[in-house]
């Protein structure tokens, strides 16, 4: 199955261009140096390095103004616990800061040293589970986890067919009914996108967590399937996966709503791309594949987190 609607997505500004111009009319206004920013992700946020310690992040999701505030709380709030996450740059006022209906902000850069092991990650989410909830933020709470897929088939029809509109939106009805059904555990504070890649080991050795957008409370499953979903997906080995449930104390794939949980994961992984398409040449190569190997109920076929390289200015 092909995407047919997607060759009229050459007339939509590109993504990355847009956060450019969104970063320097930004870092123009509030009196930072914009030079040389080197552009290092674009999926749900356009993540560029400035020169000297600091990360800005520019949110392409339509929900990121009322839900940044809460993220930079949370950091704050972990920060102080003396909890491993990055910190935004609290020298710089009135973040989020927004431009152009995009929210933006500020954190201090890690200097890394090598890359984390599941193992890490597996000791670090043990860690935040632990956390108390914080009962001075306003948490969301974790319960329909394919919302923001919801509102992206809803409202990117002319990335898909009439078929596509149709499948997700029935199947994620269902993945919907089902997710009501599980039997989890009390509610924790989750970090929301706990993959690998989110976690940083720093020069002293220690690793931190970044990435804060996905901040809920819920059922901890929702942190631990995203290793889990990354051996079915994302090249991710058996032995990675022993050694990430070694290190948190359980394994997932023991629990009954395993099965049920890796679907959910698999539609929630989907949504990012459908959003993006029109603008982003990686999002139109991927959802594609993304969505032939669903529909086939192919559990197994390959995905891929980003391009080859991103592009430097």
């Amino acid at each position: 199955m092909t995407i047919t609607h997607l060759t009229r997505a050459t007339a939509a500004r590109p993504l990355a261009d847009e956060a450019f111009t969104v970063l320097r009319a930004v870092c123009d206004r509030i009196g930072v140096d914009a030079g040389g920013a080197r552009l290092m992700r674009l999926r749900s946020n356009a993540v560029f390095k400035l020169r000297g310690d600091m990360v800005v992040r520019i949110a392409t999701a339509p929900d990121a103004l009322t839900r940044l505030p809460v993220v930079l709380a949370v950091a704050r709030w972990l920060a102080e616990r003396g909890f491993p996450t990055v910190r935004p740059v609290d020298e710089i006022p009135h973040q989020p800061i927004v431009h152009g209906g995009r929210a933006v902000t500020f954190w201090r850069y890690v200097r890394s040293n090598g890359s984390p092991t599941t193992t890490e990650l597996g000791h670090v989410l043990r860690d935040l589970h632990r956390e108390p909830v914080p009962t001075s933020i306003p948490l969301r709470r974790l319960t329909d986890p394919l919302a923001e897929v919801r509102h992206a088939v809803e409202h990117r029809a002319e990335v898909l067919t009439p078929y596509q509109r149709r499948w997700l939106g029935d199947r994620i009805e269902e993945l919907t009914d089902r997710w009501h059904t599980l039997d989890s555990g009390p509610p924790v504070l989750l970090h929301g996108d706990a993959w690998i890649d989110n976690l940083l080991r720093c020069r002293d050795g220690n690793a931190i967590l970044c990435d804060w957008d996905g901040v809920a409370v819920g059922p901890r499953e929702w942190d631990l399937v995203h290793t889990y979903h990354g051996q079915r997906r994302f090249g991710l080995s058996a032995g990675d996966v022993d050694a990430f449930a070694h290190a948190y104390g359980s394994d997932l794939r023991d629990w009954p709503g395993y099965a049920t949980l890796m679907e959910i994961r698999d539609m929630y992984a989907v949504g990012i791309h459908i959003r993006n398409a029109l603008g982003d040449p990686f999002s139109r190569q991927e959802l594609p594949r993304r969505l032939d190997s669903l529909t086939r109920g192919d559990g197994h076929a390959r995905w891929y987190m980003a391009a080859p390289a991103l592009g430097v200015r």
